[in-house]
């Protein structure tokens, strides 16, 4: 599918970019073009690197074996 109409750039393309390193859309339109032009792909793009995010884990709280924390 394509993300960028003006540059051409597909999904695969920015998914590739993201698992290249880049993490912000600049470094995703250095990779591949996608957001070079108009800018309206640039929350697709977005997107993208958000769900590529490693998702975080909720701090574990530690209790000490008296049971005071």
């Amino acid at each position: 599918m394509y993300v960028c109409l003006c540059t051409g750039a597909t999904t695969q393309a920015v998914a590739d970019a993201v698992a290249n390193g880049a993490t912000t859309c600049n470094q995703v339109a250095a990779h591949c073009g996608a957001g070079l032009d108009c800018g309206r792909c640039r929350r697709t793009v977005q997107a993208i690197i958000a769900a590529a995010r490693p998702q975080a884990c909720p701090a574990r709280e530690v209790v000490s074996s008296s049971g005071r924390g």
